[in-house]
């Protein structure tokens, strides 16, 4: 069983959420044999170092490795417990892609051992748990009841992971009690916030759903700000006015919807719905719909000059962080390319080559660009003055410009 002592902790896939938590659990005293496929990853990390952007993460990186606790191979070993962050992707007709979590539980097989525990924290439809026990029981000796099998979804928000990862709140669902039970015991020893505990099905369930959710209320204001700019009104006024009533709470509108989660989780929703969906399966349709919005209207923009420039701010998929996936900033950016509307130049400050687009600094983009696109919030932008905007064509779809002229 897993008690709150020292353990030997296996953490297959060291990305997003696979490397702050190995090196939280360092932190803790645990051992850490991290699992990364990719060898300049692993490098990078050995050195000490983290290969994606997250406050603090570096510092807490080289204390693990330097402390012996926290390592990075291209291989699980034996261990206590054996943690499972890998991506699940949409897939085919909009089902999960759980080929990387069946290639991940393959993969411990062979270093399996009696009493065990396996944790899924890959955000997966219900029964990838159960799915991955059986999986185990196939390919090798071990029984049921002698491995524990869990699902603890990461809730956590990049810019905040290493807090959110010790301090949130977190969903403890076994295949049964007795893995619940083994599993609330391992996080307990690093988790402040409280365990909430259920059938490994309600858990993959809850990631879904608050994803779901997120996604819903980001359509409607997404949705909102495309019917307030054929009528003239200002979305971000309407919407600070609307939230004076003491029961309502619209977000801000963006350029998308990106990221691995609220962008991919409603789809598995939709996929095992069997058409009772229909509000979310709109949802996503509204916010995928966003990015050709604001692509049309850069277009029809840039088409009244004769060699137009467009600058595009921001590539990330949420203000502050190095994160490209599934950012509907990126989809602009690439739609604006294909369509040869113009030279289209680009401002990301926190990455340093965006496949074939041309990054350029903020004061490059100014003193070049006749059309300035903001695409993501990050912090730089909103120290942008009016005066550096003026004699330029705005097209603002997050609200940068909002926060500059207030």
């Amino acid at each position: 069983m897993i008690a709150s002592e020292t353990l030997e902790v296996c953490v297959v896939g060291l990305g997003y959420i696979g490397l702050p938590t190995s090196a939280v659990l360092a932190s803790r005293g645990h051992r850490v044999h991290g699992v990364e496929i990719n060898p300049k990853s692993r490098e990078i990390i050995n050195s000490g170092r983290a290969h994606i952007i997250e406050p603090d993460l570096d510092m807490l990186v080289r204390s693990g490795i330097e402390s012996g606790r926290l390592k990075a191979h291209a291989e699980p070993a034996a261990a206590d417990v054996f943690m499972l962050c890998v991506p699940t992707p949409v897939g085919e007709g909009r089902a999960a892609n759980l080929d990387y979590v069946r290639n991940a539980t393959e993969s411990i097989c062979p270093v399996l051992q009696k009493g065990n525990l396996v944790i899924l924290e890959s955000t997966s439809p219900p029964g990838t748990t159960e799915m991955i026990a059986e999986i185990v029981f196939d390919k090798t000796n071990l029984k049921a009841g002698e491995v524990f099998f869990a699902h603890a979804p990461e809730r956590v928000l990049p810019g905040r992971i290493l807090q959110e990862v010790v301090n949130n709140d977190r969903i403890i669902g076994g295949i049964d009690e007795v893995s619940t039970q083994v599993a609330a015991g391992f996080f307990k020893t690093f988790v402040q916030g409280e365990l909430i505990l259920c059938h490994s099905r309600t858990a993959e369930m809850a990631k879904l759903v608050e994803n779901a959710s997120r996604d819903v209320q980001i359509a409607f204001a997404n949705e909102l700000s495309m019917v307030c700019d054929d009528l003239g009104i200002e979305v971000r006024e309407l919407i600070e006015i609307a939230n004076r009533h003491p029961r309502v709470n619209i977000l801000q509108p963006g350029c998308g919807v990106g990221g691995h989660c609220i962008a991919v989780d409603p789809w598995f929703i939709v996929h095992i719905a069997n058409g009772k969906a229909r509000l979310m399966e709109t949802a996503r349709e509204v916010n995928n719909s966003k990015p050709h919005w604001v692509v049309d209207k850069v277009k029809a923009a840039a088409g009244k000059l004769r060699e137009p420039v467009i600058a595009c701010f921001g590539a990330a998929y949420k203000p502050d962080i190095d994160d490209l996936r599934e950012s509907p900033a990126v989809e602009i950016i690439q739609e604006l390319q294909r369509a040869d509307v113009g030279r289209v130049i680009v401002v990301e400050p926190n990455i340093e080559e965006l496949g074939d687009s041309e990054l350029v600094d903020m004061n490059q983009a100014l003193e070049q660009a006749d059309v300035l696109v903001f695409l993501v919030g990050h912090s730089p932008f909103m120290e942008l003055s009016g005066s550096q905007l003026a004699e330029k064509i705005v097209i603002d779809a997050c609200g940068v410009t909002a926060a500059i002229n207030s």
